[in-house]
């Protein structure tokens, strides 16, 4: 890779990279804590100081983040860091405090309280509407003390079969007052992928809903509610949310009778560790991993994050669009901590029209909005121009997650949003609930490139043989603890589960199982996963690399790629591909795909097969399923290589294992 420097798609004005919160920081780390001093330095320079002085002094860093962002412990620390080794480093041994508490402490303040803390949109409605700072203080208290008169005690689970919605957001905040430990999924998910991940946490109150409206439809779900009470034996309390308009079942609390109460908020007091949620990851194989995460490391992770890298603050409108079953949802209520407003939009993502969150972010003033890559890439190819036919004047940030950002999305961006909006891509993962590298309100955004490692975490490309490598393809690592890495894994007594997710690669460091490279010039690009690497003649190779040049064909929506090593010792790389309506797969089509990615990447590069198929299935948080279909082509039956009841669209596993046996037979 060139060391020379390339043209930046953007670059902060210097008034406002000084103004950031950022900025303000590392003013406040040098004269409290001797980080290094950003004055005189360049602004990629200052911020590689301040990066490695807050992996090489950890405690120095978490210490000043605990005090820039007012961390309250009701019970102070005996130390930052108990134990540095990992998986069981102990963070703040000894300090109590609640989540719930950080949250709603902005309510305290007369300026703030009649200020808007939620905006929700629902589809189908006309204009949004809001929840107070005040009222959602009340709201939390109200439900808190109810749940503590049905018997809820620390260490209860508490579970959500709900949307994205304030109630959803009132039910985590009391949840977490009381102690107890929440897990949600959306109503869009199955029975089957409900029970696979609340009947592991043996929930003793579950939050649902009648249905919701999604796609200009109503989804009736009271059936499967039902048949989630039949299943849940440990469910002693159902709290019914009216969202169709029912009534409550027999026997169910209503949500209106729970949340009336004028009643102050009561925050038990809990260790640093104590389990506030539990998110699950895609389990494509098996049962879903629980992977439990704490009430002290969410809440200095996610204040570090979203003040310092999204640079989030009071009057901000900060809208992701996610669901309840991805972590980008517990990552959203981050801008709570930071007493921005954030926005709930109950609904799909792309109704009545393609261009449906930017009307979304357009309609409630959002003034950071994110979303997944996926989306940006299909607006990119519906022809949306957001920029000029919305009213998006106030927008100045976009973020995108959920997979590699191509630089196709990069350009469009900043073609169709705006020339002075910065864009954060950023990379990490729900074992975290946060990122490991993303923005940085002080530096400039380069094309195709995440802009640096995120403010104490020790991220590194490492070769096979262990050895951080610049400027090349290697495993992303973390070689130091941070505090949002998960407790345990539920149900995972022996912790072998979680040691094996993480640390059987490289003993002691965690392995997150991404393909990264680490430019001389400290930007970052994320390839993909390196579980699904493709490897020709010695060669490694980011699947997202092919997708990017693929996609960007008008007759190709989506593809796939997958590696095969044949028992004759060759290699089969087909490449599937889902077609634009009215597109064939013809010679023409083929020689089209074949001449881009030769050009654009390499010989290499080109698959050995291009295959059209009806769908390509993802996980539920919108991630293509690599690896199960590498293992069904390689022999294995559907219900070996993946828990159906974990993808969006299980029947296209079919195509796969049908064109396997077509193969075969084609070969003998």
């Amino acid at each position: 890779m060139s060391t020379e420097q390339p043209t930046p798609l953007w670059t902060p004005d210097p008034d406002r990279a000084a103004a950031s919160r950022l900025s303000a920081f590392q003013k406040f780390a040098a004269e409290r804590h001797g980080s290094p001093r950003a004055a005189d330095l360049p602004p990629r320079a200052a911020y590689a100081a301040l990066h490695r002085w807050s992996v090489e002094r950890t405690e120095d860093f978490w210490r000043a983040v605990t005090e820039w962002f007012d961390v309250r412990f009701t019970t102070p620390p005996t130390a930052v860091l108990g134990s540095t080794a990992m998986p069981s480093a102990q963070w703040f041994p000894g300090a109590t405090l609640n989540y719930a508490e950080h949250v709603l402490r902005h309510g305290e303040d007369a300026s703030t309280a009649d200020t808007p803390a939620i905006v929700h949109v629902a589809e189908g409605t006309a204009t949004p509407s809001s929840i107070t700072w005040l009222e959602l203080r009340r709201q939390v208290g109200s439900l808190a003390a109810k749940l503590r008169a049905m018997g809820v005690r620390p260490g209860d689970r508490v579970a959500a079969y709900v949307p994205n919605i304030p109630q959803a957001v009132v039910a985590l905040l009391a949840t977490a007052a009381v102690g107890a430990v929440w897990a949600s999924c959306a109503p869009d998910s199955g029975v089957r992928s409900v029970l696979d991940r609340f009947q592991q946490i043996e929930p003793v109150v579950l939050f649902t809903v009648d249905g919701c409206r999604y796609g200009g439809k109503e989804h009736d779900r009271r059936a499967v509610v039902a048949e989630l009470c039949a299943q849940l034996p440990s469910v002693r309390h159902v709290v019914h949310i009216p969202l169709l308009g029912s009534t409550a079942p027999q026997r169910a609390h209503e949500w209106e009778a729970l949340t009336a109460a004028h009643v102050e908020p009561v925050f038990e007091q809990l260790p640093f560790d104590h389990p506030l949620w539990v998110l699950y990851s895609s389990g494509t194989t098996g049962l879903p991993k629980a992977i439990v995460h704490s009430h002290g490391g969410i809440t200095i992770e996610h204040l570090k994050q979203a003040g310092l890298h999204l640079d989030l603050g009071p009057g901000d409108r900060f809208y992701w669009y996610t669901s309840t079953g991805w972590m980008m949802w517990n990552y959203l209520l981050a801008g709570l901590l930071v007493g921005a407003s954030v926005v709930t939009h109950d609904g799909s993502p792309r109704y009545p029209a393609a261009d449906a969150q930017w009307r979304v972010a357009a309609d409630t003033g959002a003034t950071v909005f994110g979303t997944s890559a996926a989306y940006v890439m299909a607006c990119r190819r519906a022809g949306v121009r957001p920029g000029r036919d919305l009213g998006l004047a106030g927008l100045r940030t976009v973020g995108t997650t959920g997979s590699p950002l191509p630089p196709d999305g990069f350009q469009w961006i900043y073609d169709e949003i705006g020339s002075d909006v910065w864009l954060v891509s950023m990379s990490g993962g729900t074992d975290v609930c946060g990122s490991f590298v993303g923005g940085v309100p002080t530096l400039p955004v380069h094309l195709g490139e995440i802009q640096a490692p995120n403010l104490g975490v020790a991220v590194e490309s490492w070769s096979p043989d262990g050895r951080p490598v610049v400027d090349e393809v290697g495993e992303l690592v973390v070689t130091r603890p941070t505090p949002s890495m998960p407790l345990y894994f539920w149900n995972d007594p022996d912790g072998r589960r979680y040691h094996d997710s993480y640390f059987d690669m490289f003993p002691g460091v965690w392995r997150h199982g991404d393909w990264i490279t680490h430019t001389c010039r400290g930007s970052v690009v994320i390839h993909g996963r390196s579980d699904s690497t493709l490897n020709r003649q010695g060669v490694r190779m980011g699947s997202s690399d092919i997708y990017e040049v693929v996609e960007r064909l008008p007759q190709i929506e989506e593809s796939l790629v997958i590696g095969l090593e044949q028992p004759d010792g060759g290699y089969w790389m087909p490449l599937f591909v889902v077609l634009a309506p009215g597109a064939t797969l013809d010679d023409d089509l083929r020689g089209a795909v074949t001449a881009a990615l030769r050009t654009e990447l390499s010989p290499r590069h080109v698959p050995d097969e291009i295959i059209a198929v009806p769908a390509v299935p993802h996980t539920l948080t919108g991630k293509r399923i690599e690896v199960p279909i590498k293992r069904i082509l390689a022999g294995a039956r559907v219900d070996q290589a993946v828990n159906p009841a974990s993808l969006d669209r299980p029947e296209a596993l079919h195509f796969f294992e049908q064109y396997r046996r077509t193969r075969r037979q084609g070969r003998t």
